[in-house]
């Protein structure tokens, strides 16, 4: 079971998927298999709408890009890559990574390995995965093939912590596996490799990172609930806090994205599964999932205290994306935003450059504008994804969004220079 005899597949060439394919692609060939076919015919071409991969990597990677099921048994070594989301009830969705496991299952041949790098509950690699490898390939798990789960640890948007330069948990069905996917993965990955215990401990391992960084935001939230209550900045007093050696820093803001607005969704489902109610990271997950409220709320208040008419008023949204620099609109908690101030009666126009407006559109059925010379003038901003490119604007380029050059602006990630505000411009920030 050396590293050096195994050829690599990648399944699912999303935010996940490509860097994996690209840095394996620098020393062998690799087979990128998605289901979607314009996504496979623009990276044929160079084309990379993640903004993930540097296109001069992508160039130079070995990747043979394909949506025919049948190139994946040119490959033993079968990373799947797929997302798992949750549906409106707040329960996970496996489709995507039960439908992965059954294309590579058709593909299955005696000697391969499957490792699953899609976020999933403690148990679903061998409950609700492997179960679809051995019925559609025929084969026999532990005797034809073996499985290994190694959780991504991808940050959208960030350059320095990367596929690369993430220790990297791995885990395999028997100690044999082990050794191989901690090899393969050693061979690219500098930062080195974590062998956890068994699959399920590196699965729990993957869904308590992100419901801690969930929770903690979620307490930054709830004392930015509190402080805007008694008048205080919260900023301002984390800036204080934080003087302390172990103070923990953590901003208050929107908890979107296909990571920490979703895992503990799957800690919390195969909880209640084992008739266990969890307290703790639910309560943390209704404070998250409420701010998109809150923030449309204290809008209209501004707006109200201005002596502005909020039936009919417009309210620019600049930023859509669930994160900074990143086109990723999954599980965008901006969208609370939108749909709390459309229920006032607000017209609510959102402009955010790094979205696809036509993928908007069909995610969300909503139109985003095109570009700020489609903007009308509007009486308050909410400035809710700080975008580079907004960033490296200034007040004039704000202000020239509202009606007069004045109104309301608010600033969800206190991006904002304080010190400048223009005169009849009011702030507010979370």
């Amino acid at each position: 079971m050396s590293k050096h005899n195994r050829k690599i597949s990648v399944v699912g060439l999303g935010y996940v998927g490509l860097p994996v394919a690209v840095e394996f692609g620098k020393t062998q060939q690799v087979v990128g298999f998605d289901i979607n076919s314009v996504r496979v015919d623009e990276l044929k071409q160079g084309i990379e709408r993640t903004n993930e991969v540097e296109l001069d990597e992508l160039a130079s990677a070995d990747i043979l890009f394909t949506c025919d099921p049948t190139d994946l048994k040119k490959a033993d070594f079968h990373i799947i890559a797929v997302p798992t989301p949750v549906n409106q009830a707040k329960q996970p969705d496996l489709t995507p990574v039960i439908s992965a496991s059954r294309t590579v299952g058709r593909q299955l041949k005696k000697g391969d390995i499957v490792v699953y790098e899609s976020t999933v509950y403690p148990g679903a690699t061998e409950e609700d995965c492997i179960p679809v490898l051995e019925q559609e390939s025929g084969l026999k798990w532990g005797e034809d093939f073996n499985v290994g789960y190694s959780p991504e640890r991808i940050n959208p948007g960030d350059k320095v912590h990367t596929f690369k330069t993430i220790t990297k948990v791995v885990s395999g069905d028997t100690p044999e596996t082990l050794a191989c996917v901690a090899a393969v993965y050693e061979s690219v990955v500098v930062a080195g490799v974590h062998k956890a215990a068994t699959i399920k401990v590196a699965e729990a391992a993957k869904v308590i990172e992100n419901t801690q960084r969930d929770l903690n935001i979620s307490l930054m939230n709830e004392l930015a609930l509190i402080f805007n209550k008694m008048n205080i900045d919260t900023r301002d007093v984390l800036a204080a806090a934080s003087s302390k050696w172990n103070f923990l820093p953590f901003d208050p803001g929107l908890v979107g994205g296909h990571c920490i607005g979703v895992d503990p969704y799957y800690l919390t489902y195969k909880a209640a599964v084992l008739g266990y109610s969890p307290q703790v990271i639910l309560a943390g997950r209704s404070i998250n999932d409420s701010m998109g409220s809150f923030i449309a709320a204290q809008a209209v208040k501004e707006l109200i205290k201005k002596g502005v008419t909020v039936k009919g008023s417009v309210v620019t949204i600049l930023g859509f994306t669930f994160k900074e620099n990143v086109p990723d609109i999954r599980n965008t908690r901006v969208i609370d935003i939108v749909n709390e101030l459309q229920g006032y009666g607000i017209n609510v126009q959102v402009f955010d450059p790094m979205s696809d407006t036509h993928e908007v559109f069909e995610e969300y059925g909503l139109e985003l504008v095109g570009s700020e010379e489609d903007l009308k003038v509007a009486q308050a901003l909410i400035f809710a994804v700080p975008h580079q490119y907004f960033l490296d604007k200034n007040w004039s380029y704000l202000t020239g969004l509202l009606e007069n050059h004045n109104g309301v602006v608010i600033d969800v990630k206190a991006k904002l220079d304080r010190g400048n505000v223009p005169n009849g411009v009011t702030l507010w920030r979370l």
